[in-house]
């Protein structure tokens, strides 16, 4: 590919990079641009640029579906109610309502994707912030964190493991037994920083809860079909993929917002216009557009040059590079999503092993069904460390931040870079190091 392109690729990356990051200009809008620039110099075909958007097609009908189910049953107020009710269990303390975020999020996310489980949670937030009196963002921003952790506990807990996973024929169990532990390290440690990091909302009790509102539900009618509704969602989430003819967790989605659609009109508790129009299409427009970017990256060989970099930087020294590339790809991760950057990543670590001889040709080919040899495994779960923790680091980070991010806005209020960066930063560093001891001490000591 042509010098200059891969030229282009770069520094239109970096530049939206900088621009989110500074905040000059609205994310949405700033990686819209750098992916159409990106067609107008010719890197990329218009009909490339909706290829690579296609590729990740499963991401965002996933995105899109759930968003639609949960707006259809926002007139119902299960939300309103649902807020008012956490405040009550947690008595009016705020060490207990963080600590019920975390009790929340934890076992859901083990199972259903974080960015899923923050579209169906994020929306409790608000409410229950205004009903105690402080502010929601730093609530938001903790369920993403506990999101993305708690998505290490299973394989299918995280998009970005997802796809390692798959890369390297890794089975539920297998995951299970050897990198669970790691995950449940990880959510302890966002946990042990609540009393620091949160100190304000830690520290806040009510001292009456007479005062609080007491939402009705409406429709209960309604509700209770919807009930059934998400109950057939979460289910086939979970089986969907192991029937005999599978179903994948994106389709499960947009067959549950068609019914909750069809519920909603037919019942005439709000209107599908209504619906259509709440959806949060700025998040899904930034992940098409970063879908484009990292596209543009891969198709002018700037992400495959770089395999040669770490076959001179890291020789055959597995334990090195497991801990550096832990820490690489956590840091990459903060200002990258982890869904285009794993993506980028597991050719890139596949052509690594091939060309310093700890792995056959094989491994490159897209239908490989072997064994990976047992030695080079810990560069792809470090990997997956790196990259599902780094999302913790920075708002660009990972799916769920986005999506937490639409919801603030939706309720008044925006997560700005810097506001999460103050969190987000602290939280990072000290999962990738917990993570860096737990690989160490677990495959090779």
């Amino acid at each position: 590919m042509e010098n200059w392109q891969a030229i282009v690729s770069i520094i239109t990356f970096a530049t939206v990079i900088i621009l989110i990051m500074t905040e000059w200009v609205n994310l949405t809008v700033a990686t819209l641009l750098g992916a159409l620039l990106l067609v107008f110099t010719n890197v990329m075909t218009l009909q490339e640029a909706v290829e690579y958007i296609s590729r990740s097609h499963g991401t965002l009908a996933l995105f899109f579906g759930v968003m639609v189910l949960v707006r259809a049953f926002e007139p119902t107020k299960i939300f309103d109610y649902l807020a008012t009710q956490m405040v009550v269990i947690a008595k009016g303390e705020g060490k207990r309502l963080l600590l019920g975020i975390v009790l929340i999020t934890t076992p859901i996310c083990a199972v259903l994707p974080n960015a899923t489980t923050v579209m169906l949670l994020a929306p409790l937030i608000p409410p229950i912030a205004q009903e105690v009196g402080i502010n929601f963002v730093p609530l938001l921003i903790l369920m993403v964190f506990v999101a993305n952790s708690s998505g290490l506990l299973t394989i299918v807990g995280d998009p970005a493991t997802y796809i390692v996973g798959d890369a390297i024929n890794l089975s539920f169990m297998d995951y299970f037994l050897r990198l669970s532990l790691g995950g449940a390290i990880a959510v302890l440690t966002v946990t042990a920083t609540l009393p620091f990091l949160f100190r304000k909302i830690w520290n806040t009790k009510l001292e009456s809860l007479e005062g609080l509102p007491h939402p009705q539900i409406n429709h209960p009618r309604v509700l209770t079909l919807g009930a059934f509704v998400v109950g057939f969602v979460l289910m086939f989430f979970v089986i969907g993929e192991s029937l005999p003819i599978p179903i994948s967790p994106a389709a499960v989605a947009l067959l549950g917002a068609a019914l909750a659609m069809l519920l909603a009109h037919q019942s005439k508790i709000d209107t599908v216009n209504n619906i259509l129009r709440d959806v949060d299409w700025s998040t899904l427009i930034f992940f098409m557009s970063i879908f484009v970017l990292i596209g543009g990256l891969e198709k002018t060989k700037v992400i495959s040059g770089m395999s040669g970099i770490l076959a001179v930087i890291l020789g055959k020294n597995i334990l090195l590079g497991s801990i550096a590339l832990l820490f690489f790809v956590g840091l990459i991760s903060s200002v990258v999503p982890n869904i285009p950057l794993v993506v980028a990543m597991v050719p890139l670590l596949k052509q690594y092993i091939v060309t310093v001889g700890l792995a056959p040709a094989e491994v490159l080919a897209a239908n490989y069904q072997g064994q990976f040899p047992p030695e080079v495994l810990p560069l792809f779960y470090a990997m997956m460390y790196g990259a599902t923790l780094g999302g913790n680091g920075t708002l660009v980070g990972a799916s769920s931040n986005i999506v937490a991010a639409g919801v603030a806005e939706q309720h008044g209020q925006r997560i700005t870079f810097k506001k999460f960066l103050h969190y987000g930063l602290p939280v990072m560093f000290l999962q990738l190091i917990t993570s860096a001891i737990f690989v160490l001490i677990r495959f090779f000591l």
